[in-house]
């Protein structure tokens, strides 16, 4: 199977689409508590090397906490956004790198698993935009065909509407439910892929077919 193909493919699509949301989603509402002024865990602090000391002292810096809750912010905010997602996931990948490594680096229980599994998805992202990233080798964009259904503006009026939710929620209260807001982006997210489908089904709404936005910074 060639890499057209693969970028045809309506589920690997959606899929980006998708992911794009999970984790672009996850660092905006990881994001705003850090921007706050709050500590982002409960983890005791034991001293010497542990977790618990190590964001104890990343809190404390004060600045520091704050310019990464922003960094943050603004590379979940860019790949909700889908049109500007590409970007997004560059600056996810360097954040989440980082995160990664320092998963690593202290005893974490199975926290590396989950940002492991992170930095794959940008990893994906990333080769999945390769044809427009090659420009940064000095190599020619390449142009690549995607459905309309791909194309759809509908997308990025979901990823504000995920981004106002969870922004909303976060900097309304200090005191969350994880599953009410995980439920409620789940479902933001299952309306808008039964409208996308329908539209597309009904082949109304949606952009023509096109090129896909190589020439267009992102």
């Amino acid at each position: 199977m060639t890499r057209q193909s693969l970028k045809q493919s309506l589920l690997l699509q959606l899929a980006v689409i998708y992911t794009r949301y999970l984790i672009g989603g996850a660092f905006v509402f990881a994001s705003l508590i850090k921007i706050k002024g709050h500590r982002f865990t409960q983890i005791p602090d034991d001293g010497g090397h542990s977790a618990g000391h190590f964001f104890e002292m990343m809190y404390q810096s004060g600045l520091y906490w704050q310019f990464l809750g922003w960094a943050q912010l603004l590379a979940g905010l860019l790949l909700l956004t889908q049109r500007f997602a590409m970007l997004g996931a560059v600056l996810f990948f360097g954040i989440i790198a980082n995160v990664f490594v320092i998963t690593l680096s202290y005893p974490f229980a199975y926290t590396p698993v989950i940002t492991g599994l992170m930095l794959l998805a940008t990893l994906l992202l990333l080769l999945w935009d390769w044809n427009r990233l090659r420009v940064l080798l000095n190599l020619p964009v390449v142009a690549e065909q995607t459905s309309p259904l791909y194309e759809s503006p509908l997308w990025a009026g979901v990823g504000a509407v995920l981004f106002a939710f969870t922004a909303g929620y976060r900097v309304l209260t200090d005191r969350y439910d994880f599953l009410f807001w995980l439920g409620g982006c789940v479902g933001v997210g299952a309306v808008a892929l039964l409208v996308g489908l329908w539209r597309q089904r009904a082949g109304a709404g949606l952009a023509p077919p096109a090129v896909e936005r190589n020439a267009r910074a992102t």
